[in-house]
């Protein structure tokens, strides 16, 4: 009997040593960058959130100060686009461009080429979600031309 217990004890406490520590990422240490005038008109502020540890996912938050806004670029996973702040607009290729405000969540499908940044009059803060894929989340193409932006 007592080796029973024993054995049952064990097995009880066998998922605790195998357990792992949540970890809390403090705000203050996402320090947000400019983002590159290579993939950015405008100024665009992007800040970490978390890096491709949970299944090559993950996340950045950008804001875009007014008229500011990504190059055309596509997502091999596609991209999920969580509105926090403000509004902008998001465009597909070939589309029109559509409003798009705090609360909303935008879904980008693989190999679709869009943009998203603020309005000309409101900046927009948003989470961007994405997949790596062969080891890229991302491939750039050219700026949105300002002729475009105001369509």
């Amino acid at each position: 009997m007592k080796l029973h217990l024993a054995t049952f004890a064990l097995l009880l406490a066998a998922p605790a040593a195998f357990a792992q520590d949540m970890t809390v990422t403090p705000a203050e240490s996402r320090a947000a960058q400019l983002g590159s005038s290579e993939f950015f008109t405008g100024t665009a502020l992007v800040a970490p959130v978390f890096g491709p540890d949970m299944g090559d996912v993950s996340a950045g938050e950008v804001t875009f100060l007014p008229g500011a806004r990504a190059a055309w670029h596509t997502h091999p996973a596609g991209q999920k686009l969580i509105v926090t702040a403000g509004s902008g607009w998001v465009q597909e290729r070939g589309q029109e461009k559509q409003l798009i405000q705090a609360g909303d969540v935008v879904w980008c499908p693989p190999g679709v080429e869009h943009w998203h940044g603020a309005t000309a009059t409101t900046s927009m803060t948003h989470l961007a979600i994405q997949q790596t894929v062969d080891g890229s989340a991302v491939t750039w193409s050219e700026h949105v031309t300002d002729a475009e932006y105001a369509e």
